[in-house]
């Protein structure tokens, strides 16, 4: 079965990344290498998202299409990344999710 695995970060958890020492920093992100590489066999694809403010959003909800600058919705809780992962079922993504290093909260949903 075919879950995606939302990597959403919080205010909180960026300014502590953004508090960290050069050393703390490439600690973090060897430890969510390491992961990639851990579960490299059930990961079929996985993308890191440029920051929020980046996003051009369009609505498509009126007779004519609005286009803006910025995401949908400000937020304190931002998806950074997403990995797609190929598992037996969601206990197995669930066991990924709880072994993931970084992001405060993973959001896990199933492909159609």
């Amino acid at each position: 079965m075919k879950y995606v695995l939302m990597f959403v970060e919080t205010e909180e958890f960026a300014k502590e990344l953004e508090a960290m020492g050069e050393l703390e920093q490439r600690a973090a992100y060897e430890a969510v290498g390491r992961w990639f590489a851990e579960h490299a066999d059930k990961i079929t694809h996985h993308a890191h998202l440029a920051p929020a403010h980046t996003a051009t959003t369009v609505r498509v909800d009126r007779p004519e299409p609005v286009i803006t600058d910025g995401p949908f919705v400000e937020g304190k809780e931002v998806v950074s990344g997403f990995a797609e992962v190929e598992v037996a079922d969601l206990d197995e993504a669930l066991a990924l999710a709880r072994a993931w290093p970084a992001c405060p909260i993973v959001e896990i949903r199933p492909l159609t």
